[in-house]
This record gives C-alpha cells, sequence and structure tokens, in this order.
C-alpha cells in the first residue's frame, strides 16, 4: 500500500501486522538522544521554534550519516519511552527495529499509531532519500533530529491494532525450545 505523509488515521486504521507498505513524503529521524529531547519540547510547548509539523508525521529511530541511515533498536529505553508522547502528539508511523513492550503495543492503540519496521538494507533505504536537513538540535551530530524527503520508502508493519509480530516470537521464547 502506498503512503504519502502527512499520514491520516483513515489510511492506517485497517492495517494488519504483515503488510507492507511504500511511503512518499517527511520522515523525521531521532535515536536516543534527541527524542527524548522532542519529548520534552512537546511537553513544555517549545515546539514553535522548531520546524516540526507533527500531526500525521512519521519517526524513524535512525541517525542519518554519510554512510547512510538504518533502524537501530526502538526497545532502547529513551526511545520507547518517547512512542507514547510522540504518538500523542500526531505522530501516526514509526519506523524502527526490535519488540516492544505491551504498555507501548498499547499507547499506540491507544493513539491511533502503528509501528513498522524496514527491510535490513541501508543502501535500499539511503537510495531513497530524496533529500535531507537537521530541524532541531543541531548539536547532537548524526543524532539530530532530521528532516527526510523520500520516495517509495518501503516498510513493514509490525504492530497494529494491539497486536505485534514479535508476539508470536516472544509466546515462543517463553515455552523454551
Amino acid at each position: 500500500m502506498e503512503i504519502t505523509t502527512p499520514v491520516r488515521v483513515d489510511q492506517i486504521k485497517n492495517l494488519s501486522v504483515g503488510d507492507q507498505l511504500v511511503i512518499t513524503g517527511t520522515i523525521y529521524t531521532g535515536r536516543d538522544a534527541a527524542l527524548p529531547r522532542l519529548v520534552k519540547a512537546i511537553q513544555e510547548n517549545r515546539l514553535g521554534g522548531m520546524d516540526i509539523h507533527l500531526e500525521g508525521g512519521i519517526v524513524f529511530h535512525s541517525a542519518v550519516s554519510i554512510a547512510g541511515i538504518g533502524p537501530t533498536s526502538s526497545n532502547k529505553v529513551e526511545i520507547e519511552e518517547s512512542i507514547p508522547a510522540l504518538s500523542k502528539a500526531g505522530i501516526r508511523i514509526h519506523i524502527g527495529k526490535g519488540a516492544l513492550s505491551p504498555k507501548t503495543v498499547k499507547a499506540l492503540q491507544e493513539f491511533q499509531s502503528i509501528f513498522a519496521v524496514t527491510p535490513p538494507a541501508s543502501a535500499l533505504l539511503t537510495q531513497r532519500i530524496v533529500s535531507k536537513r537537521v530541524v532541531a538540535f543541531p548539536e547532537e551530530g548524526m543524532e539530530a533530529i532530521h528532516e527526510l524527503v523520500v520516495r517509495e520508502f518501503p516498510v513493514i508493519v509490525a504492530i497494529s491494532q494491539g497486536r505485534s509480530v514479535y508476539d508470536k516470537v516472544r509466546r515462543k521464547s517463553d515455552d523454551g525450545p
């Protein structure tokens, strides 16, 4: 399914785990240094001075470097704890990797957002970037909040409607070998 930003709730409300999406438009990047700062700016009503538009937005848990882009683990405390607040603020799609806690899965459902993963191919993802610029926290270097304009950026829905692709894996590991 093709998605163009800004993302509307009606575009994602019926997505299922395993659905494949192709995104065109604006994606913001952030990791464990910048995302908590962004949440703090939201909580303190300080977004006005930043060129960031969260409603219908997408956040990719990644740094941006000369070598390219690729997901970082979304279940790092600083990143995972930012997901509910960013979803509440209007982010509709979070892109990263790794299983998220049941609490975060519930927050995604409550705030009508989804979590998606990327194919494990940094070179492919980097080729989909049309333009990029730093929009907040430049002192964080490659971990600053970047705005990416992308064309046909591939992702796979990993959490939607309270269900997670990782649930089956978690149950298997709980059962033992």
